[in-house]
């Protein structure tokens, strides 16, 4: 446990967050040995079996130093929500507990998060009239169109849902249609009392820099050869541009030069970049949004180094670190 730590009601979980490419999971996996821990990843796309260059999943030699959890749970045709990852993380966090090893959440999808340690209104029930039409109407219509109608009855869930991820799509457009308030009204209800609290550690590094490695992490993904594993994917039926996992970054970009030989490789990569280095830029709103926060920098430490002077990191929340 960090020095100092506050005692609560609920079991505090040690929950490091950033931006993709900071470098979390390095960090992470000192932080866990450290602490004789366990990871719970809290990412949306790494729960994708056979998506692991382009998501920067763990590799096989990271995953036998710490056991990493809610890793390779899902196939890429399957839905996944917010709701879904917070049962799923208390689960894995209950049993951690159980064993006597230190749960540690890390990840960079926000809204997971706030699911798992602030609850998250789930919103009505499921309506299978509705859903079955707006599934032949994607189907006639395309799903572009069903999200630029998103964008006039539902800003604010469209900005956060991909143009490509029809699944969430259409369930915001269902929520609509059933009941005449949008999604992300639904959402703000009150939600659920979550199980855990989180000891927040915000992951940053200089724009800048955070950019760069950004930019070479791309680059090193398509010399391991996310080309042939997104077509790999393809080949095998395994992903296409309907599924849920679709509108994943890097996957996104290359669907259309895979299967229909549209745009130029070059741009497809120089289209990774630029929408990674958004997303990046999304991740720090989100995560700045977050009061309790201890934001730790991580320009010139190595994850071990950083480890250490987390764990030593005192009780006050929300002051930068460096």
């Amino acid at each position: 446990m960090i020095a100092g730590q506050a005692q609560s009601s609920r079991h505090e979980v040690l929950t490091v967050v950033g931006p993709t490419a900071v470098g979390k999971t390095a960090v992470a996996i000192a932080l866990a040995r450290s602490l004789a821990g366990e990871i719970v990843s809290a990412d949306s796309r790494q729960v994708y079996r056979g998506m692991d260059i382009g998501t920067a999943k763990p590799t096989a030699d990271e995953q036998a130093l710490v056991r990493h959890h809610l890793i390779d749970i899902v196939d890429p045709s399957e839905a996944y929500d917010a709701a879904r990852f917070a049962a799923d993380a208390e689960e894995a966090i209950v049993d951690l507990i159980a064993r006597g090893a230190t749960p540690l959440v890390a990840g960079g999808t926000g809204f997971y998060v706030a699911s798992l340690f602030r609850g998250l209104f789930e919103g009505p029930g499921r309506s299978p009239e509705a859903r079955a039409t707006l599934t032949k109407r994607a189907e006639s219509e395309g799903v572009t169109a069903l999200h630029q109608e998103l964008e006039r009855v539902d800003p604010a869930s469209a900005e956060r849902i991909h143009v490509n991820d029809l699944s969430r799509v259409i369930r915001a457009l269902e929520v609509y249609a059933t009941t005449g308030r949008p999604l992300s009204e639904w959402q703000e209800e009150p939600a659920r009392v979550p199980a855990f609290s989180a000891r927040y550690v915000g992951l940053t590094l200089p724009r800048e820099k955070l950019y760069d490695r950004i930019d070479r992490r791309v680059d090193a993904m398509m010399t391991a050869g996310l080309l042939a594993e997104v077509e790999g994917l393809v080949s095998r039926g395994a992903l296409s541009p309907d599924m849920p996992a679709a509108s994943a970054v890097g996957y996104r970009e290359l669907l259309p030069v895979v299967e229909r030989g549209e745009g130029d490789l070059a741009e497809a990569v120089a289209l990774i970049k630029r929408n990674s280095r958004r997303y990046a830029k999304r991740q720090m709103t989100w995560f700045r949004s977050i009061e309790d926060v201890a934001w730790f920098d991580l320009d010139d430490r190595t994850p071990d180094d950083a480890a250490a002077a987390i764990l030593a990191l005192p009780a006050e929340r929300g002051r930068p670190t460096s």
